[in-house]
């Protein structure tokens, strides 16, 4: 389990970041981009560190493990992002939104709204499961990509 840390902190490190990041997060828009990648790259590292192949299930688990960070790392940044950035950020959203006549006044209001511990816990559980089921897929997929040729199997010419 030891030699799991480094490759899943560094996975979650890489998800938590550009997950939360205002405009550069936009790419988890795109199939969870950035979760299936920090996934992906904990393989690639676990498997560095490691002679022979890796398995699936040692994938899964690795982009389990990056998942679970990310979320942790993603919602500890999304307090100063939310406080440098969002004010920024609502005030663009209210100048798209000036010339939808239609729109609820309940819907500017709740942009307007100071962000709560309810809020935080909500994001939390939020990454937490989506973050751990689209981190697995991208573990299992940077095994398929990044897993080492068994060299056992080779048969000698």
């Amino acid at each position: 389990m030891g030699g799991r840390i480094q490759p899943a902190l560094l996975g979650g490190l890489f998800i938590g970041v550009l997950s939360t990041l205002p405009i550069i997060s936009m790419g988890n828009a795109c199939c969870c981009l950035w979760v299936i990648s920090g996934g992906a790259m904990a393989a690639y590292l676990l498997q560095q560190n490691q002679p022979e192949p890796i398995t699936g299930a040692d994938g899964a688990l690795i982009g389990l493990l990056a998942g679970i960070s990310g979320a942790f790392i993603g919602a500890m940044l999304m307090i100063p992002v939310e406080i440098w950035f969002g004010p920024i950020q609502r005030q663009w959203i209210e100048k798209l939104m000036e010339g939808q006549a239609d729109l609820p006044p309940q819907f500017m209001e709740m942009l307007n709204r100071p962000m709560s511990a309810a809020t935080i816990v909500a994001d939390l559980i939020f990454r937490l499961v989506t973050y751990v089921i689209f981190g697995m897929l991208g573990g299992v997929l940077g095994v398929a990509i990044f897993r080492r040729k068994d060299e056992r199997l080779k048969t000698k010419d």
